[in-house]
């Protein structure tokens, strides 16, 4: 059962999440095998960020991040000057969090009584275009023109990333940035010194930015309260055996 509140806007996300993801089990601890045969200490769920409190404070540790350089620009009188027009979740993942983080933002606005996302909206794609009605493979605001924002739970292979950054381009709507929820922080392969996000960053030319949520610096970081020095420990040595460069 979650056990910790949602955050508010100006609450540290990270100590805020964390716990509701071990005690909701989206994030677990023992011994995994991965696709890549590696045997991972701990364990990530997606899919079971579908309660209202995990939503909730999911959203907020996103807008935390997209609230933030380098997707803001703060103005002289310290106001934000938002550096996207839309936040884009790739179908099917990617959608429940455009839509909430699209959400959390406007939450912010309300209590900070600033317009600063007015602007800003959402879309996503469709798995299969639309014959019929509007038509189309894109539900939501219109890319084209727009500067876009890809969020998304992680990146592993790249390849759904891949896929968005080319539908977004094919409608016209120009690849600001990228925000997942975890970074693992390790390397690709036996033959690839960089991590995931590493690798992705390369494949988009370097100039787009790619942040995470939290990655597994955090874990090792923050959780020593909560699962104890054995399991610390043995995310060390993973890092320490696979850490991305």
């Amino acid at each position: 059962m979650s056990t910790v509140p949602p955050p508010s806007a100006d609450q540290d996300y990270k100590s805020t999440l964390l716990p509701l993801l071990i005690n909701n089990n989206v994030l677990s601890f023992g011994t995994y095998v991965l696709k890549s045969g590696r045997e991972s200490p701990y364990f990530f769920t997606s899919s079971l960020l579908h309660t209202a409190p995990l939503l909730r404070a999911s959203s907020a540790a996103y807008a935390s991040v997209l609230s933030a350089e380098p997707f803001v620009t703060t103005n002289a009188d310290g106001t934000a000057q938002p550096n996207f027009d839309i936040i884009f979740g790739p179908a099917y993942k990617g959608i429940p969090i455009c839509a909430s983080v699209t959400n959390e933002l406007a939450v912010r606005d309300s209590l900070s009584g600033k317009a600063t996302w007015d602007n800003v909206s959402y879309s996503f794609n469709r798995k299969e275009a639309k014959a019929h009605g509007e038509g189309g493979n894109i539900v939501g605001a219109p890319l084209k023109g727009k500067r876009v924002v890809i969020v998304d739970d992680v990146i592993t292979a790249g390849t759904a990333l891949r896929e968005a950054v080319g539908i977004i381009e094919k409608e016209g709507g120009i690849v600001a940035g990228v925000v997942v929820l975890l970074d693992r922080e390790e390397r690709v392969s036996d033959t690839e010194s960089k991590s995931a996000i590493g690798v992705a960053q390369r494949d988009l030319g370097g100039k787009i930015p790619i942040r995470s949520v939290i990655g597994l610096h955090d874990l090792i970081e923050k959780l020593g309260d909560s699962i104890g020095a054995g399991e610390i420990q043995r995310l060390k040595d993973y890092r320490e055996r696979y850490g991305a460069q």
